[in-house]
């Protein structure tokens, strides 16, 4: 196979850091944000970089079509929509930058919980429509409750220091990881946390294994009630499982930036989509946890120095 020289093709937005630091480095790049995936098949072969977001699912038949592809760039923090176990089978490596929207997400999932905590979401709604019920919408304190984490690693981990200065024990657990416990967070068991768990948040990717982990079996097991929170990936949770535990009182509030089927008009055509949007002790927003206005620039930045890094030293 004939070797070409380096050359990466960006399909998806990037803040303008990215472009300068690889100009700065005399990288070779196209800059093509509005591509769609048949036209970035049909040039792929002329790379040997992708750089991509959440634009489309680099599958096999992608990667089939790249045969110079050594290096694939995701700016954002999960690798789910690349075929990862088959771009490595074919040597290609895999770069993210989730260091460039933790503390985005962590900043956002703790507002989640207080507007549900508070009741924040609700109040501002009912005087919307001309009520004024302070009793209804008394709120629960944070502090000296026990908010259990589900993955520790940089969204986790951001999540527990903001989480520092409210009084709370943070406990989390890693299934990929051991001896992680610091300041912020001490390493739990499972056991532990189904026993002692007052806010649940996961900060989980979406794997084989992940994939309906959060079901009603999975539900079951908690001792006592919880607030649940999902800022990670909408379809590591069977939401039809969290509606009949908040009719149950066994989950308090659920605040979701995820869901298993994002946008319109897909989203509304699910049949828990009524039902979840109806409870008034649900909030979501629209995957956009980690997307901060800082975050944009931070993403772009991290991305960068790390292809530069890797082209230096392959």
């Amino acid at each position: 196979m004939t070797k070409i020289s380096t050359r990466l093709l960006i399909v998806d937005d990037l803040h303008q850091v990215f472009t300068e630091k690889l100009e700065v480095n005399n990288i070779a790049f196209d800059y093509l944000p509005t591509i769609g995936r048949d036209e970035a098949l049909r040039i792929i072969p002329q790379y040997t970089g992708l750089v991509i977001r959440s634009k489309f699912k680099v599958d096999s038949a992608f990667l089939d079509a790249a045969p110079h592809l050594n290096v694939i760039a995701r700016g954002g923090a999960g690798m789910d929509n690349i075929d990862e176990t088959y771009a490595q089978q074919k040597g290609i490596t895999l770069l993210n930058a989730p260091e460039g929207n933790r503390d985005a997400v962590g900043e956002h999932m703790v507002g989640m919980l207080l507007s549900l905590m508070n009741n924040l979401h609700r109040g501002n709604a009912e005087i919307k429509e001309g009520l004024w019920q302070r009793e209804a919408n008394r709120g629960l304190e944070l502090g000296g409750r026990t908010v259990a984490l589900i993955g520790y690693g940089n969204n986790g981990g951001a999540m527990a220091r903001k989480l520092s200065g409210f009084g709370v024990k943070v406990i989390a657990y890693d299934k990929y990881k051991t001896g992680f416990s610091d300041a912020y967070a001490t390493e739990a068991s499972m056991e532990e946390i189904v026993e002692k768990a007052d806010v649940l948040s996961l900060h989980i990717p979406l794997t084989s294994v992940s994939r309906g982990m959060v079901d009603e079996a999975y539900l079951a097991r908690f001792r006592k009630p919880i607030f649940f929170l999902n800022g990670a990936r909408g379809e590591i949770v069977h939401v039809p499982a969290i509606l009949k535990a908040l009719d149950e009182g066994r989950v308090l509030g659920a605040a979701f930036d995820v869901l298993p089927v994002e946008k319109f008009p897909a989203l509304a055509e699910q049949p828990w989509y009524g039902p979840l949007m109806a409870h008034n002790r649900v909030i979501c927003s629209p995957h956009v946890a980690g997307w901060s206005v800082e975050s944009y620039f931070k993403l772009a930045d991290v991305l960068a120095t790390k292809v530069i890094d890797h082209l230096r030293n392959h």
